[in-house]
């Protein structure tokens, strides 16, 4: 079993950092299957379906309280393995053959994997992990929005924009902001 993992929201001022794990399905997966940043929303859900609809899917977050306790960078490992971990637990226990991670870098785990770079657009699996990625992503930065209204969360995906900064200035900092983050660290030291 080939498995691609990717991830969303390593750059955002708020919310946690998803990663998703995508086995091959033996039928191949969705024509169209690439990056998910170079998808318009639209075709990035349909592909999701579609993804869903044909392969294992995992799904793994880590929290804006771990990004803080860890990193960025660690925080993103944990979150991958908590994806491969979903993943091994939807297909009853199986184990993968090779792990595909987009990127430089893998997590520390026992399997068998290698880092791409780019590889969210170069390697189909691992693209349709970057798409699982981002809609899961999109989808809770959409239900924090209702929940801390005025930032913007639901078209900025909690990226340090104009409105998200703005928002950040009128009204100070959430428990979903990302504390060690440089933008709402000085918003929190300006009290």
């Amino acid at each position: 079993m080939i498995v691609g993992v990717d991830e969303a929201g390593r750059g955002p001022w708020a919310g946690p950092v998803v990663a998703a794990a995508v086995a091959l399905p033996d039928g191949g997966l969705p024509d169209g299957v690439t990056d998910s940043k170079a998808l318009r929303p639209a075709r990035r859900a349909a592909l999701a379906a579609a993804i869903r609809g044909c392969a294992a899917v995992g799904v793994g977050q880590a929290s804006a309280e771990e990004i803080d306790a860890l990193n960025i960078h660690w925080a993103t490992m944990l979150a991958m393995e908590r994806a491969v971990a979903a993943l091994v637990r939807e297909i009853g226990g199986g184990r993968p053959g090779e792990i595909l991670v987009d990127g430089n870098r893998l997590p520390r785990w026992g399997w068998r994997s290698r880092a791409i770079v780019k590889g969210d657009a170069l390697v189909p699996v691992i693209g349709a992990a970057s798409i699982i990625a981002k809609t899961v992503r999109d989808a809770v930065m959409a239900g924090l929005d209702g929940e801390c209204p005025g930032y913007g969360w639901a078209r900025n995906q909690g990226y340090g924009t104009a409105e998200h900064a703005a928002a950040l200035a009128r009204l100070g900092v959430s428990v979903h902001h990302r504390r060690s983050f440089a933008p709402v660290k000085a918003r929190l030291a300006r009290g």
